[in-house]
């Protein structure tokens, strides 16, 4: 399938990041948010990395005006016409099903439903969207106009076509495409707990802090250490994802999910977006 028009659903950090690198990769793409001041903040956020590209001279003053073309904002829903559409809203299964299932009312019947849930399962939301062979898992990892990696998340809904179209346009964007089954934590986040819960248990354990255990680590290589990586991420999102991990894989105990995170979520300290984390920012 050829895909002329991307719209991404979802004005956050990761949905803005997705939609200015699919516009830096010469698609049209529309940013759709009910809030219309998450909206604005996105055009801003937007508009001040195309300009610190310019500053660096990665991309011209000319591409720049053509990047900042190619992104449209809309609130309305009714306007949301495209041929593929990535969705980055919050990650609550049935508000995800129902935005699918609302938008496949709108558009033609081969169009593309694609999750960047880093969560939850694709297979729960296939199964209770409209034709599920066109809904798969499109996750990106933030920031999403760096990081190459795409994971591409098949269910047993999952057609072929579905697929080859999301890893196409991986591709165009200049991205590595992976394609897994649907699976807790599909292959990074499952990977990654060990490296996020074994940091936090030696804290709760007194064995070591913060800061010591982000120096070792990133002294034998790791670009970011454990505590400063889940103050770039949100502590909201790193805990959920450890949650749904360990509860979707039966409670294992060297995954469970640790009680300083649980209480960094429940003080708001979700580090760099609130201003404090396990860092002060």
């Amino acid at each position: 399938m050829n895909i002329n028009s991307v719209c991404v659903c979802g004005a956050g950090t990761m949905g803005s990041g997705i939609a200015q690198a699919i516009a830096q990769s010469g698609y049209h793409v529309l940013l759709y948010d009910p809030n219309i001041a998450a909206l604005e903040k996105a055009k801003i956020a937007i508009e001040k990395n195309l300009r610190t590209l310019t500053d660096k001279e990665k991309i011209t003053a000319g591409e720049k005006e053509k990047i900042g073309q190619r992104i449209s904002y809309t609130d309305d829903v009714q306007t949301c016409l495209a041929d593929l559409f990535i969705e980055a809203i919050v990650e609550k299964e049935e508000i995800k099903i129902s935005l699918f299932n609302q938008l496949a009312e709108l558009n033609h019947s081969e169009v593309v439903f694609a999750s960047n849930t880093s969560s939850l399962s694709i297979t729960r939301i296939a199964e209770k969207v409209i034709n599920p062979s066109r809904v798969i898992g499109m996750h990106f990892f933030n920031p999403a106009t760096i990081m190459k990696l795409v994971e591409v998340v098949n269910t047993n809904y999952t057609n072929n076509e579905t697929t080859q179209t999301v890893v196409d346009l991986i591709k165009a964007m200049g991205k590595v495409p992976v394609i897994c089954k649907d699976s807790p934590g599909f292959i990074v986040n499952r990977v990654a707990r060990p490296y996020y819960i074994e940091s936090l248990r030696l804290a709760e354990e007194n064995i070591v802090g913060f800061e010591e255990t982000d120096r070792l680590l990133e002294a034998t290589g790791f670009k970011m250490g454990p505590f400063k990586l889940m103050d770039l991420i949100g502590n909201d999102i790193n805990y959920a994802v450890s949650c749904s991990v360990y509860e979707q894989l039966h409670e294992p105990e060297r995954l469970k999910p640790s009680y300083i995170q649980e209480q960094k979520v429940k003080e708001g300290k979700l580090g760099k977006k609130s201003g404090e984390g396990y860092y002060q920012y």
